[in-house]
Protein backbone atom coordinates (compact mmCIF):
# COMPACT_ATOMS: atom_id res chain seq x y z
CA UNK A 1 0.00 0.00 0.00
CA UNK A 2 1.21 3.71 -0.93
CA UNK A 3 2.52 5.35 2.47
CA UNK A 4 0.84 8.50 1.43
CA UNK A 5 -2.14 10.22 2.20
CA UNK A 6 -4.89 10.23 -0.43
CA UNK A 7 -7.23 13.40 -1.54
CA UNK A 8 -10.47 14.92 -1.96
CA UNK A 9 -11.06 16.32 -5.79
CA UNK A 10 -14.01 18.96 -6.05
CA UNK A 11 -16.65 19.01 -8.56
CA UNK A 12 -18.02 22.50 -9.58
CA UNK A 13 -20.99 21.07 -11.41
CA UNK A 14 -22.95 20.10 -8.68
CA UNK A 15 -20.82 21.57 -5.90
CA UNK A 16 -19.49 17.92 -4.26
CA UNK A 17 -16.64 16.48 -3.19
CA UNK A 18 -15.07 13.33 -3.90
CA UNK A 19 -12.64 11.38 -2.39
CA UNK A 20 -9.82 9.48 -4.35
CA UNK A 21 -8.66 6.69 -2.58
CA UNK A 22 -5.13 5.34 -4.97
CA UNK A 23 -4.57 2.47 -2.41
CA UNK A 24 -7.69 0.71 -1.75
CA UNK A 25 -7.76 -1.20 -5.55
CA UNK A 26 -5.67 -3.99 -4.52
CA UNK A 27 -7.71 -4.87 -0.80
CA UNK A 28 -9.11 -8.14 -0.84
CA UNK A 29 -12.48 -9.68 -2.07
CA UNK A 30 -14.62 -12.46 -0.18
CA UNK A 31 -17.97 -11.38 -1.35
CA UNK A 32 -20.77 -13.95 -1.91
CA UNK A 33 -23.98 -13.59 -3.71
CA UNK A 34 -26.91 -12.58 -1.73
CA UNK A 35 -29.00 -15.91 -0.93
CA UNK A 36 -30.90 -17.73 1.41
CA UNK A 37 -29.33 -18.37 4.46
CA UNK A 38 -29.75 -18.19 8.65
CA UNK A 39 -26.55 -16.75 8.32
CA UNK A 40 -23.37 -15.30 6.55
CA UNK A 41 -22.68 -18.52 4.38
CA UNK A 42 -18.78 -17.48 5.85
CA UNK A 43 -16.12 -19.97 5.36
CA UNK A 44 -14.89 -20.77 9.54
CA UNK A 45 -11.62 -21.72 8.73
CA UNK A 46 -9.18 -18.84 10.29
CA UNK A 47 -7.11 -19.94 6.83
CA UNK A 48 -9.58 -18.27 4.32
CA UNK A 49 -11.53 -16.31 6.65
CA UNK A 50 -9.18 -12.99 7.25
CA UNK A 51 -11.73 -11.11 9.92
CA UNK A 52 -11.99 -15.05 12.12
CA UNK A 53 -9.83 -15.01 15.47
CA UNK A 54 -6.25 -15.94 14.27
CA UNK A 55 -7.14 -14.79 10.76
CA UNK A 56 -4.24 -14.01 8.82
CA UNK A 57 -4.77 -10.88 7.02
CA UNK A 58 -3.57 -9.80 3.41
CA UNK A 59 -1.13 -7.82 5.11
CA UNK A 60 -0.06 -10.69 6.94
CA UNK A 61 -0.71 -9.47 10.26
CA UNK A 62 -2.67 -12.40 11.93
CA UNK A 63 -5.69 -11.35 14.33
CA UNK A 64 -6.10 -11.79 17.73
CA UNK A 65 -7.90 -15.10 18.74
CA UNK A 66 -10.56 -12.82 20.22
CA UNK A 67 -13.67 -13.78 21.71
CA UNK A 68 -16.03 -10.83 21.67
CA UNK A 69 -15.52 -8.27 19.79
CA UNK A 70 -12.34 -6.94 18.00
CA UNK A 71 -11.06 -3.84 17.00
CA UNK A 72 -8.08 -3.11 14.55
CA UNK A 73 -6.53 -0.60 12.10
CA UNK A 74 -7.88 -1.31 7.95
CA UNK A 75 -4.97 -2.66 6.28
CA UNK A 76 -6.30 -0.79 3.00
CA UNK A 77 -7.49 2.88 4.71
CA UNK A 78 -9.00 5.74 2.38
CA UNK A 79 -7.78 7.88 5.62
CA UNK A 80 -4.43 7.44 6.82
CA UNK A 81 -1.47 10.01 8.64
CA UNK A 82 1.33 9.71 6.79
CA UNK A 83 3.58 12.85 6.29
CA UNK A 84 3.23 12.89 2.89
CA UNK A 85 0.14 13.15 0.20
CA UNK A 86 -0.12 11.62 -3.01
CA UNK A 87 -1.26 14.05 -4.97
CA UNK A 88 -0.81 18.06 -4.81
CA UNK A 89 -3.24 20.65 -3.02
CA UNK A 90 -4.81 22.72 -5.62
CA UNK A 91 -7.33 26.06 -5.27
CA UNK A 92 -8.87 27.37 -8.31
CA UNK A 93 -12.68 27.92 -8.99
CA UNK A 94 -12.52 24.25 -11.61
CA UNK A 95 -9.34 22.75 -9.59
CA UNK A 96 -9.75 21.89 -6.15
CA UNK A 97 -7.55 19.28 -4.60
CA UNK A 98 -7.12 19.02 -0.52
CA UNK A 99 -5.42 16.01 1.32
CA UNK A 100 -7.35 14.32 4.00
CA UNK A 101 -6.19 12.46 6.87
CA UNK A 102 -7.83 10.22 8.82
CA UNK A 103 -8.32 6.78 10.60
CA UNK A 104 -10.09 3.89 8.88
CA UNK A 105 -10.87 0.78 11.49
CA UNK A 106 -12.65 -2.71 11.24
CA UNK A 107 -15.17 -3.65 13.83
CA UNK A 108 -15.40 -7.72 14.12
CA UNK A 109 -19.29 -7.79 16.51
CA UNK A 110 -18.65 -11.38 17.02
CA UNK A 111 -15.55 -14.09 16.88
CA UNK A 112 -18.71 -16.49 14.79
CA UNK A 113 -18.39 -16.15 11.31
CA UNK A 114 -22.34 -17.35 10.78
CA UNK A 115 -23.78 -14.96 12.98
CA UNK A 116 -25.52 -11.47 12.52
CA UNK A 117 -26.68 -8.53 14.26
CA UNK A 118 -30.10 -10.12 14.15
CA UNK A 119 -29.11 -13.37 15.43
CA UNK A 120 -26.63 -12.65 18.52
CA UNK A 121 -28.15 -12.42 22.07
CA UNK A 122 -28.84 -9.10 23.84
CA UNK A 123 -25.73 -9.20 25.52
CA UNK A 124 -23.83 -9.72 22.57
CA UNK A 125 -25.74 -6.75 20.17
CA UNK A 126 -25.14 -4.41 23.76
CA UNK A 127 -21.49 -5.11 23.38
CA UNK A 128 -21.12 -4.06 19.59
CA UNK A 129 -23.08 -0.56 21.03
CA UNK A 130 -20.33 -0.22 23.87
CA UNK A 131 -17.66 -0.78 21.22
CA UNK A 132 -19.13 1.81 19.00
CA UNK A 133 -19.38 4.48 22.01
CA UNK A 134 -15.65 3.50 23.24
CA UNK A 135 -14.57 4.59 19.67
CA UNK A 136 -16.61 7.42 19.59
CA UNK A 137 -15.11 8.60 22.85
CA UNK A 138 -11.73 7.64 21.84
CA UNK A 139 -11.70 9.22 18.40
CA UNK A 140 -14.68 12.63 18.78
CA UNK A 141 -11.82 14.96 20.04
CA UNK A 142 -9.66 14.60 17.20
CA UNK A 143 -11.35 14.22 13.90
CA UNK A 144 -14.34 16.36 12.26
CA UNK A 145 -16.59 13.46 11.95
CA UNK A 146 -16.56 10.10 12.91
CA UNK A 147 -18.73 7.80 10.11
CA UNK A 148 -19.50 4.18 12.38
CA UNK A 149 -21.05 1.92 8.86
CA UNK A 150 -22.03 -1.83 7.90
CA UNK A 151 -21.81 -2.63 4.23
CA UNK A 152 -23.87 -6.15 5.07
CA UNK A 153 -23.88 -8.04 1.81
CA UNK A 154 -21.74 -8.76 -1.25
CA UNK A 155 -24.59 -6.84 -3.25
CA UNK A 156 -23.75 -3.39 -1.47
CA UNK A 157 -20.13 -4.25 -1.41
CA UNK A 158 -19.13 -6.01 1.60
CA UNK A 159 -15.36 -8.06 1.00
CA UNK A 160 -16.58 -10.45 3.87
CA UNK A 161 -19.58 -12.07 5.07
CA UNK A 162 -18.36 -11.78 8.49
CA UNK A 163 -20.09 -10.22 11.06
CA UNK A 164 -18.29 -6.83 10.96
CA UNK A 165 -19.02 -3.07 10.31
CA UNK A 166 -16.55 -0.20 9.55
CA UNK A 167 -15.07 3.25 11.05
CA UNK A 168 -13.79 5.68 8.97
CA UNK A 169 -12.75 9.16 11.04
CA UNK A 170 -11.21 12.17 8.98
CA UNK A 171 -9.62 15.97 9.24
CA UNK A 172 -13.10 17.34 7.59
CA UNK A 173 -16.57 17.23 7.59
CA UNK A 174 -17.60 14.96 4.96
CA UNK A 175 -20.51 16.47 1.67
CA UNK A 176 -23.46 14.66 3.40
CA UNK A 177 -22.78 15.81 6.55
CA UNK A 178 -22.23 18.75 5.91
CA UNK A 179 -25.74 19.39 4.36
CA UNK A 180 -26.99 17.80 6.83
CA UNK A 181 -25.33 20.12 9.23
CA UNK A 182 -26.43 23.04 6.78
CA UNK A 183 -30.19 22.00 6.58
CA UNK A 184 -30.85 21.28 10.26
CA UNK A 185 -28.96 24.69 11.60
CA UNK A 186 -31.53 26.85 8.71
CA UNK A 187 -34.31 24.59 9.76
CA UNK A 188 -34.15 25.67 13.75
CA UNK A 189 -33.14 29.21 13.01
CA UNK A 190 -36.32 29.66 11.07
CA UNK A 191 -38.65 27.11 13.17
CA UNK A 192 -36.73 27.27 16.66
CA UNK A 193 -37.26 23.20 16.70
CA UNK A 194 -35.05 20.61 16.15
CA UNK A 195 -35.92 19.54 12.80
CA UNK A 196 -35.63 15.73 13.20
CA UNK A 197 -37.69 16.25 16.76
CA UNK A 198 -39.98 17.88 15.11
CA UNK A 199 -40.43 15.84 12.32
CA UNK A 200 -40.74 12.80 14.54
CA UNK A 201 -43.19 14.42 16.70
CA UNK A 202 -45.59 15.32 13.20
CA UNK A 203 -44.73 11.13 11.94
CA UNK A 204 -46.17 9.84 15.33
CA UNK A 205 -49.38 12.47 14.83
CA UNK A 206 -49.45 10.66 11.45
CA UNK A 207 -49.02 7.03 12.18
CA UNK A 208 -48.53 6.17 8.62
CA UNK A 209 -44.95 5.47 8.16
CA UNK A 210 -43.94 4.06 11.73
CA UNK A 211 -43.15 0.12 12.12
CA UNK A 212 -41.81 -0.11 15.71
CA UNK A 213 -40.94 1.96 19.13
CA UNK A 214 -40.05 1.10 22.53
CA UNK A 215 -39.08 3.91 25.52
CA UNK A 216 -36.67 5.29 24.05
CA UNK A 217 -36.10 4.43 20.76
CA UNK A 218 -38.87 4.77 17.11
CA UNK A 219 -38.33 2.62 13.84
CA UNK A 220 -39.78 4.19 10.66
CA UNK A 221 -39.68 4.52 7.30
CA UNK A 222 -38.85 8.07 6.07
CA UNK A 223 -40.93 10.15 4.63
CA UNK A 224 -38.46 11.06 1.77
CA UNK A 225 -37.38 7.38 1.56
CA UNK A 226 -35.56 6.41 -1.70
CA UNK A 227 -34.29 2.82 -1.12
CA UNK A 228 -37.49 0.35 -1.47
CA UNK A 229 -36.81 -0.64 2.36
CA UNK A 230 -35.21 2.39 3.74
CA UNK A 231 -35.83 2.85 7.16
CA UNK A 232 -34.28 5.29 10.00
CA UNK A 233 -33.91 4.87 13.67
CA UNK A 234 -34.16 8.16 15.90
CA UNK A 235 -33.96 8.53 19.83
CA UNK A 236 -37.63 9.74 21.66
CA UNK A 237 -35.76 12.40 23.02
CA UNK A 238 -33.44 15.38 21.95
CA UNK A 239 -29.41 13.24 21.32
CA UNK A 240 -26.73 15.06 19.65
CA UNK A 241 -24.17 12.56 19.25
CA UNK A 242 -23.95 8.68 20.09
CA UNK A 243 -21.78 9.35 23.00
CA UNK A 244 -24.83 11.18 24.95
CA UNK A 245 -26.82 8.08 25.00
CA UNK A 246 -27.52 6.79 28.48
CA UNK A 247 -26.88 3.53 29.70
CA UNK A 248 -30.91 2.61 29.72
CA UNK A 249 -30.82 4.46 26.36
CA UNK A 250 -27.96 1.74 24.74
CA UNK A 251 -29.62 -1.20 26.44
CA UNK A 252 -33.40 -0.05 24.80
CA UNK A 253 -31.38 0.26 21.49
CA UNK A 254 -29.69 -3.64 21.30
CA UNK A 255 -33.09 -4.60 22.05
CA UNK A 256 -34.93 -2.59 18.78
CA UNK A 257 -31.94 -2.87 16.80
CA UNK A 258 -31.97 -6.47 16.83
CA UNK A 259 -35.74 -6.52 16.50
CA UNK A 260 -35.69 -4.27 12.99
CA UNK A 261 -32.62 -6.37 12.09
CA UNK A 262 -34.78 -9.52 12.72
CA UNK A 263 -37.89 -8.13 10.58
CA UNK A 264 -35.60 -7.41 7.72
CA UNK A 265 -34.29 -10.73 7.72
CA UNK A 266 -37.67 -11.92 7.74
CA UNK A 267 -38.69 -10.14 5.01
CA UNK A 268 -37.25 -12.16 2.19
CA UNK A 269 -36.08 -15.37 4.59
CA UNK A 270 -32.38 -14.22 3.65
CA UNK A 271 -29.77 -12.45 5.62
CA UNK A 272 -30.85 -9.05 4.68
CA UNK A 273 -28.20 -6.98 3.14
CA UNK A 274 -28.00 -3.22 3.85
CA UNK A 275 -26.07 -0.29 4.31
CA UNK A 276 -26.30 1.28 7.74
CA UNK A 277 -24.90 4.19 9.44
CA UNK A 278 -24.96 6.53 12.43
CA UNK A 279 -25.28 10.04 11.96
CA UNK A 280 -25.13 12.35 14.61
CA UNK A 281 -23.41 15.86 15.64
CA UNK A 282 -20.14 16.75 13.99
CA UNK A 283 -17.04 16.69 15.99
CA UNK A 284 -13.36 17.98 16.85
CA UNK A 285 -13.75 21.27 16.48
CA UNK A 286 -16.80 21.69 16.66
CA UNK A 287 -17.25 20.42 19.97
CA UNK A 288 -16.75 23.95 21.14
CA UNK A 289 -19.71 25.14 18.75
CA UNK A 290 -23.25 24.99 19.05
CA UNK A 291 -24.65 22.27 17.78
CA UNK A 292 -27.92 21.70 19.40
CA UNK A 293 -30.23 21.55 16.24
CA UNK A 294 -28.66 18.12 15.83
CA UNK A 295 -30.49 14.96 16.48
CA UNK A 296 -28.55 11.48 16.19
CA UNK A 297 -30.16 9.04 13.56
CA UNK A 298 -29.40 5.68 12.39
CA UNK A 299 -30.40 4.77 8.75
CA UNK A 300 -30.86 1.78 6.57
CA UNK A 301 -30.62 1.50 2.83
CA UNK A 302 -31.30 -1.99 1.84
CA UNK A 303 -31.14 -2.86 -1.52
CA UNK A 304 -33.48 -5.60 -2.06
CA UNK A 305 -36.95 -4.56 -3.73
CA UNK A 306 -38.91 -7.82 -4.65
CA UNK A 307 -37.15 -10.90 -3.01
CA UNK A 308 -33.73 -12.08 -1.94
CA UNK A 309 -32.27 -11.81 -5.32
CA UNK A 310 -34.29 -8.87 -6.61
CA UNK A 311 -32.10 -5.81 -6.00
CA UNK A 312 -32.96 -2.30 -7.17
CA UNK A 313 -30.06 -0.48 -8.94
CA UNK A 314 -28.90 2.96 -8.87
CA UNK A 315 -28.98 4.10 -12.81
CA UNK A 316 -30.34 5.94 -15.50
CA UNK A 317 -32.48 8.69 -14.95
CA UNK A 318 -31.56 8.34 -10.94
CA UNK A 319 -28.06 8.68 -11.62
CA UNK A 320 -27.77 11.94 -14.10
CA UNK A 321 -31.32 13.22 -12.85
CA UNK A 322 -33.40 12.26 -9.61
CA UNK A 323 -33.88 9.31 -7.80
CA UNK A 324 -37.19 7.81 -8.05
CA UNK A 325 -38.65 4.48 -5.83
CA UNK A 326 -40.95 2.03 -7.14
CA UNK A 327 -42.96 1.08 -4.06
CA UNK A 328 -44.81 3.94 -1.47
CA UNK A 329 -43.04 4.98 1.81
CA UNK A 330 -46.51 4.16 3.31
CA UNK A 331 -46.80 0.72 2.20
CA UNK A 332 -42.87 -0.42 2.78
CA UNK A 333 -43.75 0.88 6.52
CA UNK A 334 -47.28 -1.21 6.40
CA UNK A 335 -44.82 -4.39 5.04
CA UNK A 336 -42.72 -3.79 7.81
CA UNK A 337 -44.85 -3.72 10.74
CA UNK A 338 -46.51 -6.94 9.85
CA UNK A 339 -44.07 -8.98 9.75
CA UNK A 340 -43.60 -11.64 12.70
CA UNK A 341 -40.90 -11.17 15.29
CA UNK A 342 -39.65 -14.32 15.57
CA UNK A 343 -36.83 -14.92 13.10
CA UNK A 344 -37.50 -17.11 10.27
CA UNK A 345 -34.69 -19.57 11.37
CA UNK A 346 -35.89 -20.89 14.22
CA UNK A 347 -39.74 -21.04 13.12
CA UNK A 348 -40.50 -25.03 13.26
Amino acid sequence: MSKKNNFRRYNPLIDEWIIVAVNRINRPWQGAKTEKSTGGNVEKSSEKNQLAPGGVRSSGVVNEEYTSTFVFENDFPSFTEFEDCAGEEEDSDLFKQKEVRGVCKVICYHPDSQLTLAIMNLEEVRTVIDIWNQQYVELNPKYEWVQIFENRGAVVGCSNMHPHGQLWASNYLPSIPQKKHESQKKYFEKNRKVLLLDYLDQEMTKNERNIMRNEHWTWLVPYWAFWPFETMLLPNRHVERFTDLNETEKQSLSSILRALLIKYDNLFECSFPYMMGWSGAPTGSFLSEDCSFWQLHLSFFPPLLRSATVPKFLAGYEVFAEKQRDISPEIAAKTLREIDGEHYSKRK
